[in-house]
C-alpha cells in the first residue's frame, strides 16, 4: 500500500475512527487505519450505557467487532504509530513507524489521554478493571448509586464532577491530589450541598481490597466504594498542529458540522472535537466525516452533480 495514494488516512482506531473506515470501505474508498492501541474505549470494563446492549458490553469485546466489520469491508486496520503530517501536491505525507504514506485526505479521531494519578501502569490498570478507579460518571455512575464515592483533583474540575454525582449518592467527598486550587466560594458552594472536601492532599493509595483507601499527608485514612479521577484530560492533537488546523482553547479541533477542519483536507472526529465524550457521540461523528469524505472526494473528482 506504500506505493498507491489513499483515499483517506485515518490516525486512531477507537469508535470514531473505526465507524468511519466502516463507512469509507463501504463506499468503496482505499483507506487505512493506523492505530496505537491506546484508545480509553479498550480501558472500560463493561458499558452500561451504549445502545443495543442490554447487558452491557466489555470495551474490547465492543472494539473488535467493530475491527471485524471495517475489515469485511476492505479497510486496512494496521498498529503502529504516525509521527507525521505534511501537506503534498497530491494531499498529504503521513511519516509512520509502518513506512511512509500518502493520502488525499486525513482523519484525526486522535481522541484525548486522561491525566492519571501517581500510580504504577499494572495497579492503575487492574484498579480500573475492578471498578475501583473510574473517568466516566455519565458513562457509570448509575452503578455507583448509594454508595460511598470519591472524586480525586484539585481544582473546579473536580468539585463540578462531585457535585454532578449527587444525583446518585448523597455520599460524596474530593480528595485532592496537591494544594487545592478551587476559590472558597466554589468550596462553599459544594459544602453547601453536602459534599465534603478535604485540604489535605492524597500521599498514598490502597487499591488492593474491595474498596478504595486514601491515605493523606497528615496520616489520615479514609475509605471509599470507588474513585472518579477529575484531573482532567489532553487532546491528542500534535498531529492536527503540524498541519495548522485551528483549536478550541488549544485542545479540541475546531470542525464544522460535516467534521470538517480549518485545513481543507483534514477531518476531525471523536472525542478529539470538542463535544460530548461518549461512545455513541464518537461514533457518530465518524460517520459524518466519512459522508463528507467521500463527497467532497467526489466532487474534487467532477462526480456530483451541478445543476
Amino acid at each position: 500500500m506504500t506505493d498507491k495514494i489513499l483515499d483517506c488516512l485515518i490516525v486512531g482506531g477507537g469508535p470514531a475512527g473505526l465507524t468511519a473506515a466502516i463507512y469509507l470501505g463501504r463506499f468503496n474508498r482505499r483507506c487505512l487505519l493506523i492505530d496505537k492501541d491506546e484508545g480509553r474505549l479498550s480501558m472500560i470494563p463493561i458499558s452500561h450505557n451504549h445502545s443495543g446492549y442490554p447487558d452491557g458490553v466489555p470495551g474490547r469485546e465492543l472494539l473488535a467487532a467493530m475491527q471485524e466489520q471495517a475489515r469485511a469491508y476492505a479497510a486496512d486496520l494496521r498498529q503502529g504509530d504516525v509521527t507525521g503530517l505534511t501537506r503534498t501536491e497530491e494531499g498529504f505525507a503521513a511519516e509512520t513507524s509502518l513506512g511512509r504514506f500518502t493520502a488525499r485526505t486525513i482523519l484525526l479521531a486522535t481522541g484525548v489521554f486522561n491525566h492519571r494519578p501517581g500510580l504504577p501502569a499494572d495497579i492503575h490498570d487492574d484498579a480500573v478493571r475492578r471498578g475501583l478507579l473510574r473517568y466516566c460518571p455519565i458513562c457509570d455512575a448509575f452503578e455507583q448509586s448509594g454508595k460511598r464515592i470519591g472524586v480525586l483533583g484539585n481544582d473546579r474540575h473536580a468539585l463540578a464532577e462531585a457535585m454532578f454525582m449527587l444525583n446518585f449518592s448523597t455520599d460524596v467527598v474530593v480528595f485532592p491530589q496537591a494544594a487545592p486550587e478551587w476559590s472558597e466560594a466554589q468550596q462553599r458552594e459544594v459544602e453547601a450541598a453536602s459534599i465534603e472536601t478535604l485540604a489535605v492532599p492524597v500521599r498514598a493509595f490502597d487499591l488492593s481490597g474491595d474498596g478504595v483507601i486514601l491515605t493523606l499527608e497528615d496520616g489520615c485514612r479514609h475509605q471509599v466504594d470507588t474513585l472518579y479521577v477529575g484531573l482532567g484530560s489532553h487532546t491528542r492533537n500534535d498531529l492536527g498542529k503540524q498541519l495548522g488546523t485551528d483549536l478550541v482553547d488549544g485542545q479540541c479541533f475546531a470542525t464544522d458540522s460535516q467534521q470538517r477542519t480549518t485545513v481543507a483536507g483534514v477531518y476531525a472526529a471523536g472525542d478529539a472535537v470538542e463535544g460530548l465524550d461518549q461512545i455513541s457521540v464518537a461514533m457518530g461523528t465518524g460517520a459524518l466525516a466519512a459522508v463528507a469524505i467521500h463527497n467532497d472526494l467526489r466532487k474534487a473528482d467532477g462526480l456530483v452533480l451541478k445543476a
